[in-house]
């Protein structure tokens, strides 16, 4: 045989020199939970190895993963209270605002996103105002845009609308410039499946909906061209990166939004998908960090510049 690839296979320097896809610590975005009181690490039983933190200990949290070589972190909110509109979302001494003060007092170089949406402050459990049984999108939008300008002002250098509503990056951008933010990214979920993947993190945000779903206003898995018309959109009205979600399954979504997009696009390797191979590498079935890996070089391969994942700190140890 003239042509042999197994030849480039032969060792481990030479397969190393070849390969063509590469995750680095880098490429990850580590999601942290945080709650109000103080000293607080209080373990999420369906995600092993994730945590709902206190902002003391989230700071603690935000320098291991630092040190580690990961350069952001991505913000979810449990308030002290909800209600109807989800007023604690934008307060000026919300959970999340306070957070990234103190992040930024900590680290002033480490990225600090936030995610914008409702579900989690809002008493019914839904991303946006109800109004005759589901949810009210432009009404919705001043509330977001609200959210937003309050993670900014707190600090946030990029915001992340995760909602699904339709024009919600165009509002938010346009009262992020009106409040003198211009310099304010945003990270937009463009592209959000109305997935089953999302179970173990409504438990550890409590913020699964009181009544119906979301698949109103997050997208059906069967679609792909919708995904195209999503990302687009969301580039007109200002994003300066998109977002995919989730990524496992939607391989070939990230790998659509990368060809017409000429912004870095992103993935999110959701509590799903982290809490399937945690749960099979307790069970002795799999080797978790081989297929830790495997997942997130999979989800890089497809084109994605950065991935959103739990598997964070993990991975960065065993890159390192």
């Amino acid at each position: 045989m003239i042509i042999r690839p197994r030849r480039l296979r032969r060792t481990r320097v030479l397969r190393d020199m070849v390969r063509e896809t590469s995750v680095s610590p880098k490429d990850l975005i580590y999601p942290l939970f945080v709650k109000p009181g103080k000293g607080l690490k209080d373990p999420i039983p369906s995600m092993p190895g994730q945590y709902q933190f206190t902002v003391d200990t989230l700071v603690q949290e935000a320098k291991e993963a630092w040190g580690l070589g990961i350069p952001a972190v991505i913000l979810f909110g449990i308030p002290d209270t909800k209600d109807p509109t989800g007023s604690r979302s934008w307060a000026p001494d919300g959970i999340v605002q306070e957070a990234v003060a103190a992040l930024k007092d900590s680290n002033p170089d480490m990225i600090v996103i936030t995610d914008v949406c409702m579900c989690e402050y809002t008493d019914h459990g839904h991303c946006g105002v109800i109004k005759d049984g589901d949810v009210d999108n432009d009404a919705t939008l001043e509330l977001l845009a609200k959210q937003a300008v309050s993670h900014a002002r707190a600090g946030a250098d990029l915001v992340a609308p995760s909602d699904m509503m339709d024009g919600r990056v165009g509002a938010i951008r346009q009262a992020l410039d009106e409040e003198g933010f211009n310099n304010t990214g945003i990270l937009s979920y463009a592209v959000k499946y109305a997935s089953a993947f999302y179970g173990p993190f409504r438990e550890a945000a409590d913020s699964a909906p009181q009544f119906g779903d979301r698949s109103s206003y997050q997208m059906d898995p069967a679609n792909a061209l919708e995904a195209i018309k999503e990302a687009e959109l969301d580039l007109e009205e200002g994003a300066d990166m998109i977002m995919v979600k989730p990524a496992m399954a939607y391989l070939d979504i990230v790998r659509a939004v990368r060809e017409i997009c000429l912004v870095p696009v992103a993935a999110y390797n959701v509590s799903g998908e982290y809490a399937m191979v945690k749960a099979a590498e307790e069970k002795g079935w799999i080797d978790g960090k081989r297929v830790m890996m495997e997942v997130l070089t999979g989800i890089k391969r497809a084109g994605a510049d950065l991935i959103l994942t739990y598997f964070a700190k993990d991975a960065a140890r065993t890159l390192s």
